[in-house]
């Protein structure tokens, strides 16, 4: 029931960082691009935190441990525009 519950949960915080990114680059002034990027950023530490709950209760999936790298390379390539901005 929890693998289902957050499962769900990953889905919505892993599509909005994505709504939130292309959002950013629709911009209509700095100000936004900027707020947009950084709730970008959110989700996808959201999505991370999700997807180290899908570990822990599979603690063998590898597919799970490259998807939490990947959140977190994400996550950090966000940091970088946001900081650059």
């Amino acid at each position: 029931m929890s693998n289902i519950e957050d499962g769900k949960q990953l889905v919505k915080s892993s599509g909005s960082v994505a709504a939130n990114y292309i959002e950013a680059n629709e911009k209509l002034e700095d100000k936004d691009f900027k707020f947009r990027l950084k709730i970008s950023r959110k989700e996808a530490k959201e999505s991370v935190l999700w997807l180290k709950l899908l570990k822990d209760m599979n603690p063998d999936d590898k597919e799970i441990v490259n998807l939490i790298n990947e959140a977190e390379q994400l996550r950090k390539i966000l940091s970088a525009i946001i900081n650059k901005s």
